[in-house]
């Protein structure tokens, strides 16, 4: 057997280096002043002592995280309907040159059959 038979998974899995690499990477991320950044309208919940506080403190940040999660699905979608009528406007002017295209293929080979009436001798 070959080696490329003996292990196939060789060639889909990423090596050991990749793997710390891309650990690195993330890890760097992490350790980063970037990473450390509140998100706006996120409340510290571990700051607070008593559970209940804790526990509504939790709860905003939650419903704060859904509704930027609508606000954000109903933009995509939006964005998502303008490319696609964009692109049914583009598909039909395209039919529409493409037809132009054949029309005016199809009269120039009515043109080269029909033989010149004024040819000189």
């Amino acid at each position: 057997m070959t080696p490329e038979r003996q292990r196939p998974w060789r060639r889909t899995w990423p090596s050991g280096t990749q793997f710390l690499r891309v650990g690195g990477v993330f890890f760097v991320v992490l350790l980063s002043p970037v990473a450390a950044q509140d998100i706006r309208g996120l409340e510290v919940c571990t700051a607070e002592k008593q559970m209940e506080r804790r526990t509504g403190c939790l709860q905003s940040n939650m419903e704060f995280l859904q509704q930027a999660l609508v606000k954000l699905a109903r933009e995509t979608q939006d964005k998502m309907t303008t490319a696609n009528r964009d692109l049914a406007a583009a598909r039909a002017e395209i039919a529409t040159l493409k037809s132009t295209v054949n029309k005016l293929a199809d009269e120039l080979t009515q043109l080269k059959a029909k033989p010149e009436p004024h040819s000189k001798k």
